[in-house]
């Protein structure tokens, strides 16, 4: 037998081993330590709760790869962000009410995706517009108003989908005045915060619920003109995956308001900070809550 016939047979006696996609479930995430923890979250949950096999697939880049990849069946559930859904997904202006942006999110993606959306996680990540707390306390700086005149001698970074997204760095720089020394540096978000603290940047925008805000004496500059839309934490499911297994709604339900702003700056700095093991830090907040 040729060695491509004997590698194709091959393929087929292991993918048969496993369980099909109708006995399993497919979890993804974007490429961010929060992401991250969301995402192992719910595989644990629903693994513990309904005992299917779960998939793993994070990592995805950012919102549009995530999107789409739910789209086309590639993943059953990955964890979003209400503002960035309305926003960058249904390309409506952002708006501060937070429920009715997750009425609005859940309504559309309902109607022109067919998916659901899961009750919120509990705690709402908003941007992060972030300046070192030295500079802070050293030119009494609280509001991002307050940092824009300074903003001409600043360098600044931000992630891609910030610089792109209808929510991001256009928006905010015409909102606020923000004029800075250079065009902003763009960077994987994981590598911002200790850009901004090793002073290779002079602001940032991250996530409220960052670990590493406190552990690197970061300071958040208040959004005084309320330019950013509420960011509640859902997941987002297929609803072919839910008709087939209507139990990971129940599952996913019981973790509905259990992750408070501060929970989750906690994991985040457990992974970030601590550089513990993901799956072992989920592990211990799923026993304990």
């Amino acid at each position: 037998m040729p060695r491509q016939t004997i590698f194709v047979v091959l393929l087929a006696i292991f993918s048969a081993c496993g369980p099909s996609r109708e006995n399993r479930v497919v979890v993804g995430s974007k490429n961010f330590t929060e992401q991250l923890i969301l995402g192992e979250i719910i595989a644990q949950q629903i693994e513990s709760k309904t005992h299917l096999p779960v998939e793993r697939r994070f990592y995805l880049a950012g919102t549009y790869i995530c999107h789409q990849a739910i789209l086309g069946g590639r993943i059953d559930i990955y964890p979003e962000y209400t503002g960035t859904a309305l926003t960058a997904v249904l390309k409506e202006k952002p708006r501060a009410d937070r429920e009715k942006v997750y009425d609005e999110v859940k309504t559309e993606y309902e109607k022109r995706f067919n998916l659901a959306v899961g009750a919120p996680f509990g705690f709402d990540d908003t941007f992060a517009i972030e300046i070192r707390g030295d500079d802070a306390r050293r030119l009494g700086l609280k509001t991002i108003s307050q940092a824009a005149p300074y903003t001409s001698e600043w360098r600044a970074g931000f992630g891609y989908e910030f610089m792109e997204r209808p929510d991001g760095y256009k928006g905010l720089a015409a909102t606020y005045g923000l004029h800075f020394a250079d065009a902003p540096r763009i960077m994987d978000l994981g590598l911002l915060t200790r850009a901004l603290k090793d002073k290779q940047l002079d602001l940032i925008a991250g996530n409220t619920t960052d670990g590493l805000i406190p552990a690197l004496d970061l300071f958040v500059l208040e959004d005084d003109k309320h330019y950013f839309p509420p960011y509640e934490a859902v997941p987002i499911i297929r609803q072919e995956a839910l008709t087939r297994h209507p139990e990971v709604k129940q599952a996913l339900d019981e973790l509905s308001g259990r992750i408070s702003n501060d929970t989750m700056r906690q994991l985040n700095y457990a992974v970030d900070g601590q550089h513990r093991d993901v799956k072992e830090v989920v592990r211990e907040f799923l026993n304990k809550h």
